[in-house]
């Protein structure tokens, strides 16, 4: 499986429903708090080419964007293939 990043806030309900989806599926995921580690805001932002909302999924260190485009994948049964090593 594909290594899966995460950019998260805890205030956020997004990123706890891309958490929940993530799990879900049997997802093990690397989170980056941005409320512990506001330093990494930037790295988020250049990586998401400009993006600042929270989510922000990586797979495969490719970015897939925010819950909504995660659900999407799923909804598209795209989300396994895009996981698969």
């Amino acid at each position: 499986m594909k290594k899966v990043e995460i950019y998260t806030s805890p205030l956020c309900g997004y990123c706890h429903a891309a958490k929940r989806l993530l799990t879900k599926k049997g997802v093990t995921y690397e989170e980056t708090n941005l409320m512990i580690n506001p330093d990494k805001r930037i790295e988020m932002v250049q990586r998401a080419s400009g993006r600042t909302s929270v989510p922000q999924i990586f797979i495969g260190g490719d970015h897939v964007g925010g819950f909504d485009d995660l659900n999407e994948l799923e909804y598209d049964d795209k989300l396994d293939a895009m996981l698969a090593a």
